[in-house]
C-alpha cells in the first residue's frame, strides 16, 4: 500500500508563557508533492499513512480506552451529508489540487483546532494523498506533540544538546478520511481516528462528528430493554408492584457496582443471552466472586460458565478443555483434578458446616457483671 503525496501543509503550534494560555501558529508552511520529497518530513513520515490505514477497528469499539475508532458525521433529519459542516470541509480538503487551493481550508482546521479545549503545542499536519495504484484520495490530520526534556548525543567536543522542541511520530494522533474499508472500497460517511492519550481532545475538534457506542454500552441498553419488557410481561396492569419494578430497573442502571439480583429464572437469562449474543457475538460476562474476577464471553454462560449456590454461598463452575497457567509457577499446576462430585460434596459438607456453627459472641453483649 504505496500513498503518494499530492500536497502537506505544516503549522506549528505555541502556547508561549506568559499569555493566559492561549495558543496559536507561529509557523507554517504549504509543501507540494515535489518540495515533500525533498523535505526532511519525507523520512519521518514514510510508512506513517499505510500504518494508520491498515489498522483494525471496530464498529463499537469494546471500551473507550480504544485508540482506533470510527467517527460518523451527525446529520439532521431530511438533510443532506452535504449539511454537515466537518464534511464540507473534508471535501473542500479531498478536492484541492494544489497548496494555494489547500490554504483556506487549511486555516480554517487549524483554528477549529485550536478552540479545542485541552489542546497541546506540537506540529499539526494536513496532508492529502492518494494511492499510487488505484488514484483514490484521501486526508490525512496528523498532531505530533511536543517531548519534553529531549536531549541527543551530537559530537565528542559538546557531547549532548537540548532539543526544545522535538516531535516524534511515536504517539502520534491521526485521522483519515474518507474510512478505507479495503483497498478499493471507501465509506464517505465515516473518518478513523487513532489517539493513544486519555485526553479526548482530538476527537473533539471536529464537533459535528460523533463516535459510536462502545460493546458495553450496547449490551446494557440492550438488558435493560429486555428487563423492562420482562417487567410488562409480569404486570401488565400498572400496579405498586411494577412501578417498584422499574424503579429497580432505573436503580441498576444508574449503579456503577451491582450484585446479583437474583429475579430471573436460568431459562430466562439464558433467551435473553442469546437475543444478545446473536446481535454482539463478543459480548464480555466480568464479575467478582468475592476477591476472585472472572472473565469471559456472555455465550458461555450456561455452556462453559454456571452459577449455582448452596446454603447461602454462591458457586461458579468453569468448565473447558485446556487449563493454562501465565508467569508465577505454584504448586496447583501439579494437581489431579478431583471428579465433579467430589468437590461438590465438599463444598455441600463445608457449607453445612458453616451454617451450623454458632455465631461469633457480640464483644459488646456482655451481661453487666462483666
Amino acid at each position: 500500500m504505496n500513498f503518494v503525496i499530492d500536497w502537506l501543509t505544516f503549522f506549528l503550534i505555541e502556547q508561549p508563557e506568559g499569555e493566559g494560555g492561549a495558543k496559536h501558529v507561529r509557523m507554517s508552511r504549504f509543501l507540494s508533492g515535489d518540495e515533500y520529497q525533498k523535505s526532511e518530513l519525507r523520512p519521518f513520515l514514510d510508512g506513517e499513512f499505510a500504518r494508520f490505514a491498515k489498522r483494525k477497528v471496530e464498529p463499537n469499539p469494546k471500551s473507550e480506552a480504544s485508540p482506533t475508532k470510527l467517527g460518523r458525521f451527525v446529520l439532521e433529519e431530511g438533510h443532506p451529508l452535504e449539511s454537515n459542516p466537518n464534511y464540507a470541509l473534508l471535501q473542500r480538503l479531498l478536492a484541492a489540487e494544489t497548496p494555494g487551493e489547500s490554504r483556506e481550508p487549511c486555516q480554517e482546521l487549524v483554528q477549529s483546532y485550536l478552540r479545542t479545549s485541552q489542546v497541546r503545542g506540537g506540529v499539526l499536519l494536513v496532508v492529502r494523498t492518494r494511492l499510487e495504484t488505484l488514484d483514490d484520495r484521501y486526508v490525512f490530520i496528523l498532531k505530533c506533540d511536543f517531548e519534553q526534556k529531549t536531549a541527543i548525543i551530537t559530537d565528542e567536543h559538546s557531547l549532548i544538546a537540548n532539543v526544545n522542541m522535538a516531535i516524534s511520530a511515536k504517539n502520534m494522533k491521526s485521522l483519515m478520511y474518507p474510512h478505507m474499508v479495503e483497498q478499493g472500497m471507501n465509506d464517505p460517511y465515516h473518518v478513523k481516528i487513532h489517539q493513544f492519550s486519555h485526553a479526548r481532545y482530538f476527537e473533539e475538534f471536529m464537533r459535528f462528528i460523533e463516535y459510536p457506542q462502545t460493546l458495553t454500552q450496547l449490551v446494557s441498553e440492550e438488558v435493560l430493554s429486555l428487563a423492562r419488557q420482562h417487567i410488562e410481561y409480569v404486570y401488565p396492569e400498572e400496579t405498586e408492584e411494577r412501578q417498584r419494578a422499574e424503579e429497580e430497573i432505573e436503580l441498576i442502571a444508574a449503579s456503577p457496582k451491582r450484585e446479583l439480583a437474583e429475579k430471573w429464572e436460568h431459562d430466562t437469562v439464558m433467551e435473553a443471552a442469546q437475543i444478545i449474543t446473536e446481535r454482539q457475538p463478543e459480548a464480555e460476562l466480568k464479575f467478582k466472586l468475592d476477591h476472585m474476577q472472572v472473565r469471559a464471553l456472555l455465550a458461555d454462560y450456561g455452556i462453559n460458565l454456571h452459577i449455582a449456590k448452596t446454603n447461602g454461598r454462591y458457586v461458579v463452575l468453569l468448565e473447558g478443555d485446556a487449563l493454562q497457567f501465565e508467569r508465577g509457577v505454584s504448586p496447583v499446576e501439579f494437581a489431579k483434578p478431583k471428579s465433579l462430585h467430589e468437590v461438590i460434596s465438599e463444598i455441600e459438607e463445608r457449607s453445612r458446616s458453616c451454617s451450623a456453627a454458632p455465631p461469633a459472641a457480640d464483644p459488646d453483649d456482655r451481661p453487666p457483671w462483666e
